[in-house]
């Protein structure tokens, strides 16, 4: 008997739909082939065929980090991508071994390993999800393609609309339709068309901009650190960061940031300083001798923004929203594709279980993905909320009750090891925020830390040594040829 579940769970031929060919989009139409003999990825760019960037995915010049629980779940969708994404050059860091940060409540200490994540450029980490995935004959890309809208009614979607430079308009017929088309999807318009109810939606801006810029590597630094300043939310200013993540090619991917009132531009001369203006000025000494291999590039498409899909009473058979097509993030928090992978994790848990073509389907996925939407959420807003001149609503005094335990729990994090693991599993979206408040964890956060804190940043003699070199003797070092 065919182990296939195509084969086995149905013998009508399945056809399934997925808007949007990043990330989300990949991820979902890996899931999709295993369930349907056809998978079509409605997709309005070109994708490129290596680690190259896409014009419609301008977050990417920015600093990205894949934390465990999302590398985790990418990998159970996917077998083997982190030994593609190392074999290609991306690097696993132990954290907070390999962490460098000051938090709002001092420098981490660096700890064996409690978590990790996967630092590369994100060209490179939606290059070797998208060629796993299209290597299946399953897997269709129509691309420079509009989606117009969806077919069907209240009850179901039957498919798509569709208007590609070759094909024209035309309609795509599926039993599962899935939207991961971003910060720009149109779903609750579509479904609007169909007569579902209104969507309710929440934002919080606080204006954040970004501001990024690539360097050569110094020789050496191979294992180097992510180095990390964050801003402190309490304080009434800007809230302005600095990160040093390391990429393929021997290389530094640096990105600032700052909200309403203290953002970063894209002027080159600019860019130094604004990295010693935050609260500390690690970074800005890092890079001062490193060569520019780019130019500045800055995006402010910051805003958290989620849509709950989840409290609609008529949500529709044969539709299912993942991704930034469900909620948008803080890019400082590195949550997005770790939450876009849980929620395809849903998709196929619930596939496996009830088959593509059961009732209540839909339902049930959009439900699930709920959990990783709220913990990165409430991770996000609860910090962003506080800046000066942010958008948004009022987190109310139950909120604000937490926060201070959270304040305390940070603090603690800085200097007493089993605190720090539960900061590290929640950070990476490896456990819910509810872990945080378990007896012990909380009986620790009374005490406080354990360790003084520490009065700068943790970097070794060597770290230190590698970075002040100067930058014509790493030239002509033969180990930078």
């Amino acid at each position: 008997m065919s182990s296939d579940p195509v084969r086995t769970s149905r013998n009508k031929h399945r056809r399934a739909v997925v808007i949007g060919g990043g990330l989300a989009g990949m991820l979902a139409a890996g899931v999709l082939r295993e369930y349907a003999e056809e998978v079509t990825v409605v997709e309005r760019d070109v994708l490129p065929e290596g680690p190259l960037s896409r014009r419609s995915l301008p977050q990417a010049h920015h600093a990205h980090l894949l934390w465990s629980g999302g590398a985790r779940a990418m990998e159970s969708l996917l077998p083997g991508t982190t030994d593609r994404w190392l074999a290609a050059g991306a690097r696993r860091i132990p954290l907070p071994t390999g962490l460098v940060s000051m938090s709002a409540q001092g420098w981490f200490r660096r700890f064996p390993e409690m978590q990790f994540l996967i630092a590369c450029s994100r060209d490179l980490l939606d290059w070797v999800v998208r060629d796993e995935v299209l290597a299946s004959p399953r897997v269709t890309v129509l691309r420079r393609t509009e989606l117009l809208g969806l077919e069907g009614g209240a009850g179901r979607v039957h498919g798509v609309r569709v208007r590609g430079e070759e094909a024209g308009e035309r309609v795509l017929p599926a039993d599962l339709v899935v939207d991961a088309g971003g910060r720009g999807s149109r779903a609750p318009e579509w479904l609007r068309a169909l007569g579902v109810g209104e969507v309710r939606e929440e934002k919080v801006d606080s204006g954040l901009a970004y501001a990024s810029r690539i360097f050569r590597a110094p020789a050496g630094s191979e294992e180097y650190p992510v180095v990390n300043v964050q801003a402190d939310a309490r304080e009434p200013r800007p809230g302005c960061t600095a990160t040093i993540v390391p990429i393929e090619g021997g290389r530094w991917l640096v990105t600032l940031s700052g909200t309403r009132g203290g953002q970063p531009t894209n002027a080159a001369d600019e860019f130094e300083d604004f990295a010693r203006s935050v609260r500390h000025p690690v970074v800005a000494e890092l890079i001062s001798r490193a060569e520019p291999l780019s130019d500045v590039v800055v995006s402010r498409s910051t805003v958290n923004r989620r849509r709950f899909y989840e409290k609609l009473g008529d949500w529709p058979e044969g539709f299912v929203a993942v991704g930034d097509s469900v909620a948008t993030y803080n890019p400082v928090y590195g949550h997005g594709m770790s939450v876009a992978a849980q929620g395809v994790v849903a998709l196929r848990r619930a596939l496996a279980m009830h088959g593509m073509g059961s009732p209540g389907l839909a339902r049930r996925v959009q439900r699930s993905l709920a959990g990783p939407v709220g913990t990165a959420w409430d991770l996000a807003t609860g910090q962003d909320i506080l800046y000066p001149g942010a958008i948004g609503k009022d987190p109310g005094a139950g909120a604000k009750v937490l926060r201070h335990y959270v304040d305390r729990l940070m603090l603690t994090a800085t200097g007493r090891p089993l605190v720090a693991k539960a900061l590290f599993d929640v950070m990476t979206l490896s456990a819910p925020t509810s872990s945080l408040l378990k007896p012990e964890i909380a009986l620790a956060v009374l005490r406080g830390p354990a360790l003084k804190p520490l009065t700068g940043p943790p970097l070794s003699d060597d770290e230190l040594r590698i970075a002040k070199e100067p930058r014509g003797e790493r030239e002509a070092d033969p180990a930078d040829a």
